[in-house]
């Protein structure tokens, strides 16, 4: 990996489906320095928790056969919202003029989860993707591990 450019005032937005980290880079492109602008976070509530019944079932329209249907999977409609809101966040920030350049650190699942919910200023802000999962690290591990 070719060591990455952050310019001052971009934001590095490290993150899952749970947590997310704001990181402003308040160095220079020589010498960076990642600071925590904003830390959101998300409760993973257990599944009892989230849906109120049981998977529901179907009739066949011939005979007397039933189907079950698959639950819907709780934790992962959460992570979603989570990351909607987060890329409205964003949104907000480059339109605003807070920032003018992203680069977006996430596992490639939540990259995948977040990419839909851009926003074409945020699609246009945003520098690069990192697919890695760097979300539970110090942020001068994140500072390592980027910009190494």
């Amino acid at each position: 990996m070719t060591k990455m450019k952050i310019g001052t005032g971009d934001w590095i937005v490290v993150c899952d489906g749970r947590k997310a980290l704001i990181l402003e880079n308040l160095g220079n492109r020589m010498f960076p320095n990642l600071h925590t602008k904003e830390v959101r976070e998300h409760p993973d509530l257990a599944t009892r928790a989230q849906g109120t019944d049981a998977p529901g079932s179907v009739h066949s329209s011939i005979g007397t056969a039933r189907s079950s249907v698959e639950q819907t999977d709780w934790h992962d409609e959460s992570e979603r919202a989570f990351l909607r809101a987060l890329a409205d966040r964003l949104d907000v920030a480059v339109t605003t003029g807070e920032t003018t350049a992203l680069t977006i650190v996430a596992s490639p699942r939540a990259l995948g989860m977040i990419r839909p919910d851009y926003s074409d200023a945020v699609r246009k802000a945003v520098q690069s993707e990192v697919g890695k999962d760097l979300v539970k690290m110090p942020v001068h591990q994140i500072e390592e591990q980027l910009l190494a």
